[in-house]
């Protein structure tokens, strides 16, 4: 195995992340994602709706680059209301175990005042290892 989730013996197992990763292969990084198509166009100004298309553009961007969502050994999530992402946390959750799966590699999330673009209420970068040859 190329990937092995760090758990410090003693300490609670968090929910949804995991504290450290150890991996080995292909380094490939992901740049901020948002949720808009394709066409840079915004289906929906809900914020459960935006991190789901968000996390399909990282897939996209991890196929491209022949990585898989298992190999994300990092991401950061930008979020400009806090209290709308604990409200959500339900949808998001299960946005991501269906796109994204039961990999839960280290995270942080963070409020931001604004993003660049006017309607985005998410932006997440994602790092990815990609195993080599066993």
């Amino acid at each position: 195995m190329s990937h092995q989730i760090l758990q410090p013996e003693g300490w609670a197992k968090p929910v949804g992340y995991g504290n450290g990763i150890k991996a080995t292969g292909t380094f490939l990084q992901v740049g901020g994602q948002i949720g808009w198509d394709e066409n840079c166009e915004f289906r929906s100004d809900d914020f459960a709706d935006q991190v789901e298309q968000t996390l399909r553009n990282i897939v996209r961007v991890l196929e491209e680059g022949g990585a898989k969502p298992e190999h994300i050994v990092q991401m950061t999530w930008y979020v400009t209301d806090r209290e709308v992402y604990k409200a959500s946390m339900k949808r998001v959750g299960a946005a991501y175990r269906a796109i994204i799966g039961r990999h839960f590699p280290p995270m942080a999330a963070v409020q931001v005042v604004a993003l660049m673009e006017d309607r985005a209420q998410v932006e997440i970068v994602a790092s990815a290892v990609i195993p080599g040859p066993s």
